[in-house]
């Protein structure tokens, strides 16, 4: 029975990155091995343990056999039989498949320490395609290590097109697809991950709305596709220190821009649907939808497409406009959300990288009127008023309040 670090662990602390997780491998033992050494165990489609003391997780030897479609389609052996090599070549990514030893010396089967000084994400093997997780996966790693310089090695690159084209990325659950985006979104280069995706051809079958706008030409800048636009304000959102949920909702905001209902590029003020959306709201929903993001990115990424056009001319709309498109956003009672609006705004806003970080130029004045109004004194004022005319009487409160700012 012994025990190596395996993965992330070796990989980051390689590159001298701070090690977040530490995960081991255990070959030639038993579950009732483990657990009479006081392990707890959790993993249920294969033996997985939590150490007594320092709860990180020893995951015992295994292979795994393609057994059916889709991310959990596999037959798997956790014997005491299996090897640390074998468990180490079923893995995704070289780089991802080397393991220490208790002395820390390097165990390195499939070359991953000189894929790591030569900057690659080369797979492991032809068992790669197993699992059309890791096409996302391979992305996420290009996106996260893309400021060391990494990139796809072409054969992986090619096997990830063949996956992309088998249909098997269907099969993988909507949370999982999140899930890996959230992390993409998390990175400094989170457009890399969509770029991937689409040099793959995966991106059409993971988020197709999005992919519509690759190769289209923007109506107001003809000469800059409006996916470049997306992952340009994209970049604009790190920049500025972002959320995830706020970057999610930047990028959908290059869907709100340039939708038709056929997917083409086209101009979302052109259009809208019967029930009085957008078609870029409309595509939204329906992304949101596909992806089964949480509540709160949706909602942000929607607000934020309802009522851009309409805060873009904030220093010519009058009180009364002000008034009730700040309350549309709900910005007084959701005052953080309204911080994440205004930062999408400065985000899609055009401009060269000298002007990234520079202020969204209506804020100024959005925020005033947002001051205006939570300074009204609602509770002194609605005293003795009937129920009926409380909400006129605030109202009109809040017009004159801003008005006074103008």
């Amino acid at each position: 029975m012994k025990s190596y670090l395996v993965g992330g662990a070796v990989r980051d602390s390689a590159l001298g990155l701070e090690v977040a997780d530490r995960d081991w491998v255990v070959v030639g033992a038993t579950p009732d091995d483990m657990l009479a050494a006081g392990y707890r165990q959790v993993g249920k489609d294969f033996p997985v343990f939590l150490h007594p003391e320092t709860n990180e997780e020893f995951a015992l030897a295994r292979t795994e056999r393609k057994a059916g479609r889709g991310h959990h389609g596999f037959d798997i052996d956790a014997g005491t039989h299996v090897t640390l090599d074998q468990d180490l070549s079923r893995r995704d990514l070289t780089i991802n498949a080397m393991a220490q030893d208790s002395s820390g010396q390097l165990i390195d089967p499939w070359g991953g320490d000189h894929d790591l000084r030569s900057r690659v994400l080369r797979h492991v093997s032809p068992a790669f395609e197993d699992d059309p997780l890791r096409v996302l996966r391979v992305a996420r790693f290009a996106a996260r290590l893309a400021p060391f310089g990494f990139r796809v090695a072409p054969q992986t690159l090619t096997l990830m097109q063949k996956m992309a084209s088998s249909g098997e990325l269907a099969t993988l659950p909507a949370e999982r697809v999140q899930q890996e985006m959230a992390k993409a979104l998390a990175t400094d280069s989170p457009h890399v991950f969509f770029d991937t995706l689409r040099d793959c051809d995966a991106l059409a079958r993971v988020w197709p709305e999005l992919d519509s706008l690759f190769g289209e030409s923007n109506t107001a800048a003809e000469s800059t596709t409006a996916s470049e636009l997306a992952l340009q304000a994209l970049t604009r959102a790190c920049a500025l220190g972002a959320s995830v949920a706020a970057r999610f909702a930047t990028l959908c905001q290059g869907l709100e821009s340039n939708p038709a209902p056929n997917g083409k590029a086209t101009g979302a003020k052109e259009h809208s649907s019967q029930n009085g959306e957008s078609n870029g709201e409309s595509m939204i929903e329906t992304s949101c939808a596909r992806l089964k993001v949480p509540k709160a990115w949706r909602e942000l990424a929607l607000i934020s497409a309802r009522h851009r056009h309409t805060c873009q001319r904030a220093d010519s709309l009058s009180a009364v406009e002000l008034v009730d498109a700040l309350t549309a956003l709900d910005a007084i009672r959701r005052a953080a959300r309204f911080d994440d609006v205004l930062l999408v705004y400065q985000a899609t806003e055009r401009g060269d990288a000298s002007a990234m970080a520079a202020p969204y130029p209506q804020a100024k004045r959005l925020r005033a009127a947002v001051a205006a109004m939570r300074a009204v004194d609602a509770g002194a004022l609605l005293r003795d008023t009937p129920a009926d005319q409380r909400q006129a009487l605030i109202r009109h409160a809040r017009i004159e309040a801003v008005r006074d700012i103008s």
